[in-house]
């Protein structure tokens, strides 16, 4: 189903400072991705795929603000397509941040700004687009 709610971001100033705070005041389990900037977020129960293994979780990331396409906390959907999702966005007067980009072999992200300046992430699993 398109549109839903599928992962976040949380962007730091510091990594360790940022893992640590959410760590001990949610209990989010934390993995840093060697090479890769990024630190893959629990934010429950994960089954071996990585995935939520109980419904009402989403897992997300943090990653270092300087990279990051918003200076705040952004939410990602899941789109059918990237490229076709950001022309309906333009058309209804948002517009594209960061275009349709690999993230390994695992699927495509992207950033939009809506009209009302929000910044949101869009995810496309690989295959499906």
């Amino acid at each position: 189903m398109t549109g839903r709610v599928v992962h976040f971001e949380i962007p730091f100033e510091d990594g360790d400072r940022a893992r640590g705070f959410y760590r001990e005041v949610f209990g989010w389990k934390a993995d840093t991705l060697p090479g890769m900037g990024y630190t893959m977020v629990s934010s429950g129960p994960t089954a071996e795929t990585g995935m939520p293994s109980e419904p009402g979780f989403i897992n997300g990331g943090m990653l270092s603000r300087e990279v990051s396409a918003a200076a705040g906390p952004v939410i990602v959907l899941d789109v059918d397509s990237i490229d076709d999702t950001l022309t309906v966005i333009e058309k209804q007067g948002g517009s594209t941040l960061v275009g349709r980009t690999a993230v390994g072999q695992m699927g495509f992200s992207a950033y939009f700004k809506d009209p009302e300046g929000n910044v949101i992430g869009l995810w496309e699993t690989a295959g499906q687009g």
